[in-house]
């Protein structure tokens, strides 16, 4: 598992380098999150023995079990929707939950984390594509809701996230990295995170902060 894990960093590191280098960037502006879900804790624990600093969870309860068993330390994301009722647990487990996706939820993040003397660092989901069926604000509410967010004294907005349509290529997911970019320039944050397996680099190219990697580094999921 280690050095199955280990060679698959390598590769990801690869072409990271090289979507940075045809961007004229540096490889120090990338965070790279391998994406555990679904993987049991040796498989995090791996990724951490590779060099990974940053894990992502889509659910809270399977992070609550699977963390303690992770061997090394590493920065949580939470990646995946997050309910009401998870707030809480949430907030002690992940180090930045990616998927506010409403006033509502950020002002429940906020009052877990003021409770514990937190500060919670947070991103806001965008809606890019405007899907119905997806999760995310539309992208018309990013400034109204960043402004509400950043006047919560628990949070700290770090940037934007965003999944684009599924079931296109790389190239076709351009125009919706980019127009994230444009809305993130628009509100001033630093972060933005987008990006994912098939599509990273191009999402390198078009100015993310933060990629998603899970099939790279751990193999496809059952």
């Amino acid at each position: 598992m280690n050095s199955v894990v280990r060679d698959r960093v390598v590769a990801v590191e690869r072409r990271i380098v090289a979507a940075c280098d045809r961007a004229g960037r540096r490889r120090e502006e990338i965070t790279l999150v391998a994406v555990s879900k679904t993987f049991p804790a040796s498989a995090a624990s791996a990724a951490i023995d590779a060099g990974i600093l940053n894990l992502g969870e889509n659910r809270v309860q399977e992070a609550k079990e699977k963390i303690p068993l992770v061997a090394g330390v590493a920065r949580w994301h939470l990646i995946g929707h997050l309910q009401s009722n998870k707030v809480k647990e949430a907030v002690r487990l992940f180090d930045v939950i990616q998927t506010i996706d409403s006033i509502d939820l950020g002002e429940r993040i906020a009052r877990a984390a003021a409770a514990t003397g937190k500060r919670q660092d947070v991103m806001v989901e965008v809606n890019i594509g405007r899907e119905p069926q997806k999760a995310g604000i539309d992208p018309d509410d990013v400034e109204r809701v960043v402004r509400a967010l950043n006047a919560m004294e628990a949070l700290t907005v770090v940037g934007l996230m965003a999944i684009p349509p599924a079931g296109q290529d790389a190239e076709a997911v351009r125009p919706h990295f980019r127009r994230l970019c444009v809305l993130r320039d628009g509100v001033g944050l630093p972060g933005l995170s987008m990006g994912m397996t098939d599509d990273f680099e191009v999402a390198i190219e078009e100015g993310s902060t933060l990629i998603r990697v899970g099939r790279a580094i751990f193999g496809s999921r059952g």
